[in-house]
């Protein structure tokens, strides 16, 4: 498999000039993973442990591993003799941190090896630094023979870098697109912005980023997104500190757009963290009267930081969108967006740690909690309101199938026909694939209740 373009070329990292040591905050985060956490928060946990300097390749190594996840492991399989004991992840993961310097990365293979190995001691486990020096150098002996037995078993799981489960799901619900939408999500994703067109025109804030040294180009079809050639720091964004420009993919700007919200409305942005949509919502039409609700309190609280720099004033409420109060629900509203909980199989790329926690087994569950979100919201919506769905799956059971139940289930209720230049039309919605370099995979569907 060949090592993509742009690879990272940093040899001294952590604490001083230890990069054993940035190696084991690498290898903690990743056995976080592989108990059920998510990166983003044993990420955010461990860079504050490291250096500013550091921490970009504290990502690199932690996102490259869940990116290749499969491959890598299936190349370790062959190296080890016996499997780790669960207590033992974090040298397992060292393992795949090597590998994946090795293959995917510039760094100089004597010191991928020489720090993978020595971060074993960091993590007070003397005993794997033989192991993890030994099975990194067998690798580097035996490298075109190992690849080639991997690359020759032919397995989906290993050729896509997903799960079994959902390349058969994904097979199954997208026949004609599975191949493109399942190699897309091997790529990187794109670093997308969202202009608040309210201060300053798309072109003109092209050209700002030009006198930078930034290049990017327009998303056709959706008016305030730009991509820019290379990710960046949000630091070196003009205008970010207050709030001239987000961070945002394409797709999900769509919401914006789709929920059709007017001046003066009463708008509630039901599953609202961490907050991009919410503050789309306020960039699109200043002047609504909305409120954003969420029910974990610590990600409530992601949606005030990026309302403060932003510069707007929602009504910010800890509360299950499930299980509406009346403090807050009491006289209804014309407009809901409901940002479901989902699989999130459709933002793979941008979250590579979703192949390792999400099970088929969750799609049920999570098809259940989206039933009673709507349900619930409902008959909160004002006859002649419009209520948006989205997720960010790619499955028919989160998308089109459950719109199909609802609309059997409430006699009130149509879904309107989304116009869009891009993305598959389906049934009751449409889906964004991410099969391009343009937008990860999102599904929205138009909800409208009969009434004047």
């Amino acid at each position: 498999m060949a090592s993509p373009p742009g690879k990272p070329d940093r040899r001294k990292s952590g604490p001083g000039n230890s990069g054993a040591f940035l190696r084991s905050r690498a290898a903690q985060v990743l056995a976080d993973v592989m108990g059920g956490h998510s990166l983003t928060e044993a990420l955010r946990q461990r860079q504050q442990q490291l250096p500013e300097r550091d921490r970009a390749l504290l990502a690199e190594l932690t996102y490259g591993v869940c990116r290749q996840y499969f491959y890598l492991d299936a190349i370790a399989a062959r190296l080890f003799r016996r499997p780790m004991k669960k207590k033992d992840e974090d040298v397992r993961a060292l393992v795949l941190i090597g590998l994946y310097q090795i293959v995917f990365t510039r760094i100089p293979v004597h010191a991928a090896i020489g720090e993978s190995a020595g971060a074993a001691r960091v993590l007070k486990k003397k005993w794997a630094v033989a192991v993890v020096n030994g099975v990194l150098r067998r690798f580097q002996r035996e490298r075109r023979q190992l690849i080639e037995k991997v690359e020759r078993q032919d397995s989906p799981e290993i050729r896509f870098n997903q799960p079994q489960w959902l390349v058969s799901a994904l097979y199954k619900a997208w026949p004609e697109q599975a191949e493109a939408v399942l190699k897309g999500l091997q790529l990187r994703p794109p670093f997308t912005l969202r202009v608040n067109l309210q201060r300053c025109k798309l072109s003109e804030y092209v050209s700002v980023l030009a006198a930078e040294g930034l290049l990017s180009k327009p998303v056709p079809g959706i008016d305030s997104a730009l991509i820019l050639d290379k990710p960046v720091a949000v630091s070196r964004l003009p205008g970010f500190g207050d709030g001239q420009v987000s961070v945002q993919d394409a797709g999900a700007q769509l919401a914006a757009l789709l929920l059709d919200a007017r001046s003066g409305m009463r708008v509630l942005d039901a599953c609202s963290a961490p907050g991009g949509k919410t503050g789309h919502l306020l960039e699109h039409t200043p002047d609504l009267d909305l409120l954003a609700l969420d029910v974990d309190e610590q990600r409530l609280a992601r949606v005030a930081e990026n309302m403060q720099r932003l510069g707007f004033r929602p009504r910010l409420i800890v509360g299950d969108a499930a299980r509406p109060q009346k403090a807050w629900s009491k006289g209804g509203f014309e407009r809901i967006l409901v940002d479901a909980p989902c699989t999130a199989t459709g933002v793979i790329r941008r979250h590579p740690d979703i192949k390792l926690l999400r099970r088929s087994d969750d799609v049920e569950a999570l098809a259940e909690r989206q039933k009673a979100i709507l349900t619930a919201l409902w008959p909160l919506l004002k006859p002649g309101g419009k209520m948006l769905y989205a997720t960010c799956s790619l499955l028919p059971q989160e998308n089109d199938e459950q719109i199909d139940a609802f609309l059997g289930a409430h006699a009130d209720a149509s879904a309107a026909m989304l116009a869009a230049d891009r993305g598959v039309g389906t049934r009751h919605g449409l889906q964004l694939l991410p099969d391009t370099l343009e937008t990860d995979g999102f599904y929205y569907a138009l909800l409208e209740k009969q009434g004047n």
